[in-house]
């Protein structure tokens, strides 16, 4: 049964990689820009631009599971079916996007994915751990998927990786010195 989930959740991520290839050819080759990371964005967000690619309802519209920790989740492509988080009320985002790629924060800036150096290595989105609709590598779900998680890199495919490849537990933080986990692009 988790090895169906972890094929849903990386089908749901080559959806999004399917989008953003969408969205970057009706955009000059810009990528979507980040949205606020609490999910509050109506507009100029990847969870609001990147859904409307594929005919698929915004996040801000998705439903009550956002907002409601005790509705049923949905089958679709905003949930990974191994992951047991609910919403704390004010969000739920089982995919998150890496906020390195466009520079969310102090040099917010929207860049083109032709400008991206090894688009097959980095970070587009992944299995969240947390509940930030952006966010950096200490968001990464330790052990979502058989101790590891999915990546959906900017060239559309969706990898599985191993936790050691990203997770010290040491330290109890993501890491970013794995050659095919590229996070700052």
């Amino acid at each position: 049964r988790r090895s169906v989930g972890r094929v849903s959740c990386q089908n749901n991520l080559r959806q999004w990689g399917l989008a953003t290839s969408i969205y970057t050819m009706d955009h000059d080759d810009y990528l979507p820009p980040d949205g606020a990371p609490n999910g509050i964005s109506r507009r100029s967000a990847w969870y609001t631009e990147l859904p409307r690619a594929l005919g698929v309802i915004p996040y801000p519209e998705a439903g009550a599971w956002r907002t409601n920790a005790d509705t049923p989740l949905p089958r679709s492509l905003w949930i990974c079916p191994d992951n047991p988080r609910r919403s704390n009320g004010n969000s739920l985002f089982h995919y998150s996007l890496n906020r390195h790629v466009n520079g969310t924060g102090a040099h917010r800036r929207r860049i083109r994915l032709g400008d991206v150096p090894r688009p097959g290595a980095t970070v587009w989105l992944f299995d969240n751990g947390g509940l930030a609709a952006v966010a950096g590598p200490n968001n990464v779900h330790p052990d979502l998927h058989r101790n590891g998680a999915l990546f959906l890199l900017l060239d559309g495919a969706a990898r599985w990786h191993p936790a050691s490849d990203y997770w010290d537990p040491r330290r109890n933080r993501g890491r970013t010195n794995h050659p095919e986990i590229v996070w700052f692009p």
